[in-house]
């Protein structure tokens, strides 16, 4: 007997288009606001809103300003997170840990821009 691949139907094809743009768009409008500074990744790390579910933690890091690939991955790397470890899969003690760490460092850059 001969089996025949079955086509999605287009209503699911459609649902699931919009459902990855919505993330899509979520995550650009927050990757903006890191970036300007309006809310902090380790926010975002901590309350994990269903757009970043399934982003990459090192792409969450490099949205913020003066974060490139190098160190991003120096301050994983000190925590034993890999760059692509997805931020829904952290647990809640590697969440807190990485928010801590960089709550640390933010403070510790805005002193230093304070002393300068």
């Amino acid at each position: 007997m001969r089996q025949t691949a079955t086509k999605t139907p287009g209503p699911q094809r459609q649902r699931a288009l919009a459902r990855a743009n919505r993330i899509r768009f979520a995550r650009a409008e927050m990757k903006r606001r890191v970036a300007l500074g309006e809310v902090s990744a380790a926010e975002i790390i901590l309350e994990c809103p269903e757009a970043a579910d399934t982003w990459p933690v090192g792409e969450l890091l490099m949205s913020q300003r003066r974060w490139g690939e190098m160190r991003c991955h120096k301050f994983l790397a000190r925590h034993q997170i890999g760059e692509t470890k997805q931020i829904g899969s952290l647990t809640e003690r590697q969440r807190r840990m990485l928010a801590e760490s960089l709550n640390d460092a933010s403070s510790a850059r805005r002193v230093m821009e304070l002393v300068a």
